[in-house]
């Protein structure tokens, strides 16, 4: 009969504890504030990186002569 009682408190101290009402006093955004001049330097364009750009569009089209040549070498192949 101690089990039921025992295992009863257990789950009751592992329930989480509901929500308290101080969240709803604060905003669901913080508050905006500038930003500093370390955060302005470090949001810059850096000239040094400029190398290690994205070539995002070059290499689509990369991929696209790609494509035509598997299907043109797939087409010639089964001619």
């Amino acid at each position: 009969m101690a089990q039921p009682t025992f295992l009863s408190s257990l789950r009751s101290r592992l329930r989480p504890a509901p929500p308290t009402p101080h969240h709803r006093l604060q905003p669901s955004r913080g508050y905006h504030v500038e930003l500093g001049a370390r955060e302005k330097a470090l949001l810059e364009e850096d000239v040094a990186l400029k190398r290690f750009k994205s070539y995002k569009n070059s290499v689509k089209k990369v991929s696209k002569i790609g494509n035509v040549l598997t299907l043109a070498v797939v087409v010639g192949m089964s001619s």
